[in-house]
């Protein structure tokens, strides 16, 4: 009987979801003793329902469903829990701005599995929290439940997890520009994948943060070939995750002055089936970098505003893109002057002339070229190159040699003696 109201009920969901809903609570409030089919079909309404409060976004009454689920989960069998325990909580991820009830959720979930003694559960809910105190910003709560985390995953050699805690934990330092400690705690995580079957989908994540370390290197070329294997690894899987991928690779390409090679990656077979506007945005940025043209660039950073903006990594190295464009046309601009008015030179960039000022500023302490900023007059003043006296160089050259054989000397002349 019940197994006829779970699909009268998915038939619901589309157009009546309030009987949908009725119908799944009557479902879940039958008593099952020991009938096993009765059993399974509450463990699917209990899944089905919360997929429903999902699609109609309803979070405070997925939150009300888990809560009140778990005498129910307390008498299923223990892995059956944990898979049904960890896709409720992960509805939440589709509904906008629920981090914070994610986390009271998953929270108050870890302290029931304690209750319950169930302890591999406790374990698999605190890593997701890690990843959502890393999805919130919280990275000093992360790091300190990583640390607890990886002294009983160490002791219970559960090595699945303990790739899954040292790859976060690779991405929390690396969120707090701690490059040294996340290059280190993802070789750890590589290290013990390499003693495990590796899923496609984590090996695929740590392939992404190895390329994302060695892009924050300046080492695109190596990066690139990693986020290769990882827009394959997602790409097998079809997890949306491989866009990010494919983004990452042309960006890789861009950052190495090979515009060319971004057209000839979007056309590629296994980029064609990811076509839209988060690939329209790296061919915009490919083409205003090929161009040289900050004023296509800043149109696409207008245009492609959330592609770009919103994802760190793709925002942080456009940042440093955009930083030396701005160097080459303003280089550019100054060659054929001994002297120009800051003023001219923000008019034929299309920037501010304060912009314009800070950076020509910070370009001549950075000793890009050589000049002084008359700001009395709003002008710039270009000096030829000063020609280096190698005089000084070959003196201490001379020196270095001659002290060389005056030690030689003395330790023949010890020899003799």
């Amino acid at each position: 009987m019940s197994s006829l109201s779970l699909k009268q009920a998915e038939e619901f969901a589309k157009t009546s979801p309030g009987e949908a809903e009725q119908i799944y609570k009557q479902i879940l409030a039958q008593n099952a003793g020991n009938n096993e089919n009765l059993i399974r079909d509450q463990e699917l309404a209990l899944v089905k329902l919360g997929e429903l409060y999902r699609d109609y976004r309803k979070p405070d009454e997925l939150s009300s469903l888990i809560r009140s689920s778990r005498s129910f989960m307390a008498s299923i069998v223990r892995a059956k829990t944990a898979k049904i325990v960890k896709t409720l909580i992960d509805l939440f991820s589709e509904i906008p701005d629920t981090l914070p009830l994610q986390i009271e959720i998953c929270k108050e979930t870890i302290d029931w599995s304690v209750q319950e003694k169930r302890i591999f559960l406790k374990q698999s809910l605190e890593t997701r929290l890690v990843a959502l105190y890393l999805d919130n910003k919280m990275y000093h709560d992360a790091l300190s439940l990583i640390n607890s985390l990886l002294k009983e995953l160490k002791r219970l050699d559960d090595k699945m997890v303990l790739v899954e805690v040292q790859l976060l934990e690779s991405r929390v330092c690396h969120a707090l520009r701690n490059l040294p400690k996340s290059r280190a705690a993802l070789t750890s995580a590589r290290t013990s994948a390499n003693a495990i079957y590796c899923p496609p989908l984590l090996q695929a994540a740590l392939d992404m943060q190895s390329g994302i370390l060695h892009a924050e290197d300046k080492d695109y070329k190596t990066a690139y070939s990693y986020f290769y294997e990882t827009l394959e690894g997602y790409s097998s899987q079809d997890d949306p995750r491989a866009i990010s991928a494919l983004k990452y690779m042309l960006l890789c390409k861009i950052m190495l002055n090979l515009s060319e090679d971004v057209y000839a990656i979007i056309n590629g077979k296994l980029a064609l089936r990811y076509a839209g506007r988060e690939v329209d945005a790296m061919k915009a940025i490919a083409t205003a970098h090929k161009n040289r043209s900050l004023n296509e660039f800043e149109t696409a950073l207008a245009i492609y505003k959330d592609e770009l903006g919103n994802d760190p990594i793709i925002r942080s190295h456009l940042a440093a893109l955009y930083d030396t464009l701005l160097e080459q046309n303003l280089v550019r601009i100054i060659e054929p002057f001994s002297r120009v008015e800051i003023s001219h030179v923000a008019e034929m960039v299309k920037l501010p002339t304060p912009q314009v000022e800070t950076k020509l500023s910070q370009m001549i302490l950075d000793k890009v070229f050589h000049g002084i900023l008359d700001q009395g007059a709003g002008c710039l003043i270009v000096f030829d190159e000063p020609s280096q006296d190698l005089t000084y160089e070959a003196a201490l050259e001379t020196l270095k040699q001659m002290g060389n054989v005056v030690e030689s000397l003395y330790e023949k002349a010890a020899k003799l003696t």
